[in-house]
């Protein structure tokens, strides 16, 4: 084939530091905003950013050109970076040191979609880490090394 075609979808989710809720709704949208236009600026197309005060759910589409591990540190370093230089909470931000990425499929996107923008919804029902149990075991990452 003389052209290469790529269309990865990503929904990618991480936690702030010692899952600490720091995110709360007065800075939410401010937050999503930095994560976004940095996602953008790194050519990577973003269809939803929500989530909660502890963690952060991103449905966007890879660069070719860009590593996962790569975009997911870009993201969080800057978006850490203008949480603190804009003082928007009270005590130092950071995010926890891992993350994790799946690969979405385009007859799931809506689905992934819709899950993401009812994060709020969803977690009257069950908690963050319950959450991301439950997609570990969901994509065979279960170890005992968490």
């Amino acid at each position: 084939m003389p052209h290469s075609f790529n269309k990865l979808w990503i929904h990618a989710i991480w936690a702030t530091k010692n899952r600490q809720e720091l995110i709360d709704f007065s800075i939410e949208n401010q937050v999503y905003n930095y994560i976004r236009e940095e996602l953008i600026e790194l050519g990577c197309p973003v269809r939803i950013i929500n989530g909660m005060p502890d963690h952060i759910h991103a449905l966007f589409l890879l660069n070719p050109q860009k590593s996962i591990a790569d975009v997911i540190k870009q993201i969080k370093g800057s978006s850490s970076h203008s949480i603190n230089g804009e003082n928007l909470i009270l005590e130092k931000f950071a995010w926890q040191t891992g993350y994790a990425a799946y690969s979405v499929s385009e007859s799931q996107l809506e689905i992934v979609y819709n899950y993401i923008k009812n994060q709020k919804q969803h977690h009257l029902k069950k908690t963050g880490q319950n959450e991301f149990d439950e997609f570990k075991k969901l994509h065979g990452l279960n170890n005992s090394n968490d």
